[in-house]
């Protein structure tokens, strides 16, 4: 009989995921790893061989926390909205892991079953084909984003500026040349990030079941 492995698949990406999010995809190393683990970068290898492992399991503890169910009672446009908002608050908990997701979507099977959970909800909107490829964009485009926008700040930071700082600097702005980009300024100080999302989320919603075609 072989020996019993020493972590489980879980204790590993545990560990790599704690830290990617104190240091960043720089401090992903096996070396990293194996210290948080106490032992050798030598026994890893037993459980992964190169750098891609490491960043699939960084994506599955990630996407893992996903609930995929879905209350077979539910319209198909309020289950997708609970999946959309449950896959954009654990992205947005571990904002160092977008790259990983966008560049892993291919070839991990976590963004296999997530992405599968979000087409089934669309397809029973009766979509298929080209409109099902296009409304799971749409969907996905926003989740992504809006998790990207958040990290990046709001109206994009300078450095050492604090966000009302920012807020400030464009609410100075000659108001005949840029009202509008006044307007959004001074709203984003009574704004928050979920407040935002869900009412984007919202309005896309919405079109997506003006387009949906008629159920039988």
């Amino acid at each position: 009989m072989g020996r019993p492995a020493k972590f489980t698949r879980e204790q590993l990406q545990q560990a790599a995921l704690a830290l990617v999010d104190a240091d960043g995809l720089s401090g992903l190393t096996m070396r990293a790893l194996a210290s948080r683990l106490e032992t050798g970068a030598m026994t890893l290898y037993n459980y992964v061989s190169q750098r891609e492992e490491l960043e699939m399991l960084v994506v599955e503890a990630v996407l893992g926390k996903v609930r995929r169910e879905t209350d077979d009672h539910l319209p198909w446009h309020e289950a997708l909205e609970d999946i959309a908002i449950a896959l954009w608050r654990v992205i947005r908990d571990h904002p160092h892991v977008i790259p990983l997701i966008l560049t892993r979507r291919s070839r991990s099977p976590a963004v296999f079953e997530v992405t599968e959970a979000l087409l089934r909800t669309l397809a029973q909107s009766g979509r298929s084909g080209a409109r099902l490829l296009v409304g799971f964009r749409a969907v996905s485009a926003l989740i992504m984003g809006a998790a990207q926008a958040e990290l990046a700040g709001p109206l994009t930071l300078q450095a050492d500026e604090s966000p009302d700082d920012t807020i400030a600097r464009f609410q100075a702005l000659p108001p005949d040349r840029f009202p509008h980009l006044i307007e959004i300024a001074t709203a984003a100080t009574a704004s928050d990030a979920e407040t935002e999302f869900r009412a984007s989320l919202s309005l896309l919603i919405d079109g997506l079941r003006a387009d949906a075609a008629p159920q039988a």
